[in-house]
């Protein structure tokens, strides 16, 4: 029997058979291993411009700040996420062959691998466990304290419609969000967990980045004392998640006053001013005493989603602000930080208003 052999030529693949070689073209054999061809156009096409989008997603819910699924038409589930982790090993593409996150910053193991990561593709995972690539297209160093952080431009792989997207959620104020890292692994009910080798991809519009943005950085500290705790008290904050169990109780454009003990957040003289304006105290796992809920609803309909979380007993906190629910069985419960309701008011005819600050329903 004769063996086959197979020439390759510019813009042709030929086999010899009987003889004599049949030959066919470079595109039309590209054609016919479709997974050649896919995998080259689909990293050809990743960190251009996109289409802005017109879909916005609600604000003040969000975990991540990214989008719940990639099919347009799927129900709303502010505990889905369509990336909620991301690897430092093996990347699927780029110079180094593992990188490492310090302090907000993602860096190249690989020495001489060079400081730019731009066209680094890694590896991630959805909420439901599904495998997604996410590509870095760009880094914006910020200034701040603790030496700052990087703000990054990423898109990731959406099979769903076959091309590169951002998949930081939009907002009315922010259309082309950024992405920080950060380090640990945040699951559908707000938890937070440190899986080795991972990190978040945390979106703006979302809790996770806005505390980083409020001086919550997980990575630094405030008179010797870590700000991890107080970071993650505050994506409880942020969502108004009560229960600690993810769901989220604020609504868009709730105007509240964050301070906390530690001085990074101070309370704002102006809510100090008015009456019944406390709302709770927050930990790591959600509210530890209330007195109001940012979205109006009655405060035993809170505590009826988690009965055996809270009980009805009065506590004065000092400095005017005074719970009427606290944790079950917790004499002093943890009072780090604090909000208050601001009431939305435009101010009187010829009076200026002083810009607000931080706010939970952005």
């Amino acid at each position: 029997m004769q063996r086959k052999r197979v020439l390759y030529s510019k813009g042709a693949v030929c086999r010899w058979a009987r003889g004599r070689p049949t030959c066919l073209s470079v595109l039309f054999w590209l054609a016919a291993a479709p997974g050649l061809a896919h995998a080259a156009d689909r990293y050809a096409g990743m960190c251009q411009p996109e289409a802005r989008s017109r879909i916005y997603n609600p604000q003040g819910t969000m975990l991540w700040g990214t989008r719940q699924d990639w099919d347009p038409a799927a129900a709303p589930d502010e505990r889905q996420s369509v990336m909620v982790s991301v690897g430092l090993e093996k990347p699927v593409r780029g110079p180094a062959r593992a990188l490492e996150l310090r302090e907000g910053r993602l860096l190249p193991v690989a020495p001489g691998a060079g400081a730019s990561l731009d066209g680094t593709v890694l590896r991630g995972s959805s909420s439901s466990g599904q495998p997604v690539e996410v590509a870095i297209c760009g880094a914006e160093p910020v200034a701040g304290d603790g030496g700052g952080y990087v703000r990054y431009r990423i898109q990731a792989w959406n099979p769903v419609a076959g091309t590169w997207e951002n998949p930081c959620a939009r907002t009315s104020a922010v259309g082309d969000p950024r992405a920080l890292a950060v380090d640990g692994v945040w699951d559908g009910s707000g938890v937070r967990r440190d899986v080795r080798g991972k990190f978040t991809f945390a979106c703006e519009n979302g809790a996770i980045a806005k505390c980083v943005g409020w001086g919550y950085s997980p990575w630094s500290s405030r008179e010797g004392q870590p700000l991890a705790e107080l970071h993650q008290a505050c994506t409880r904050m942020a969502r108004a998640d009560y229960c600690g169990d993810g769901r989220s109780h604020t609504v868009q454009g709730t105007m509240i006053d964050i301070y906390d003990t530690l001085g990074v957040q101070k309370a704002d003289a102006r809510s100090t001013a008015l009456a019944n304006a406390f709302e709770a105290t927050w930990s790591v796992d959600g509210a530890t005493c209330l007195a109001a809920t940012r979205s109006g609803q009655p405060l035993d309909a809170v505590l009826r989603e988690c009965p055996a979380r809270f009980e009805w007993k009065e506590m004065d906190l000092g400095g005017g602000d005074r719970c009427l629910a606290r944790r079950t069985g917790e004499e002093h419960p943890d009072a780090r930080l604090r909000t208050r309701i601001i009431p939305h008011a435009p101010p009187a005819s010829g009076q200026h208003m002083p810009p607000p600050r931080p706010r939970a329903g952005l």
